[in-house]
């Protein structure tokens, strides 16, 4: 049976991962990629960073996002969560200290579910090339629904 998952629950799903799919439109469609984020339970918002192209440009375009976790074990037992809220670009030391919160974020949930040492960004997320600067983006969460198949 799928059942909804608590608030509580669909935060806890968020905190305990680090890579979810970001949904965003492009000239009217939608737009599935896999992401590195950081959930920053204080304020409620999620934490991510790119290189500059497809989607920084759609999302500044349209700031309406979405962010989907799942944990999978097999076709009876999942959970997934779905997240909806607002991009936000940020530049500057704004943007050095979401990603350094990213950072250490994220290395505490790989440390603790993984039991790995990372060191540096580059060991569990997305290289940026060309000594490009990345693009700094919060996803202020507005709504979170999330469902649940435990067999």
């Amino acid at each position: 049976m799928i059942t909804t998952l608590e608030t509580k629950e669909c935060h806890f799903i968020l905190e305990n991962n680090y890579i979810g799919h970001l949904g965003y439109i492009f000239q009217n469609k939608p737009f599935v990629v896999p992401i590195t984020y950081y959930f920053d339970t204080k304020e409620n918002q999620i934490i991510c960073y790119s290189g500059e192209g497809h989607k920084i440009q759609s999302m500044r375009k349209n700031n309406q996002v979405s962010l989907q976790v799942a944990e999978i074990a097999s076709v009876n037992n999942w959970k997934s969560v779905l997240a909806h809220g607002t991009f936000q670009l940020f530049f500057g030391n704004e943007a050095k200290a979401y990603l350094h919160e990213f950072s250490l974020g994220v290395k505490h949930v790989i440390t603790e579910k993984e039991h790995q040492t990372v060191n540096f960004i580059s060991d569990f997320s997305s290289k940026i090339y060309k000594d490009e600067t990345p693009f700094v983006f919060i996803i202020k969460i507005e709504d979170i629904t999330g469902k649940k198949r435990i067999h």
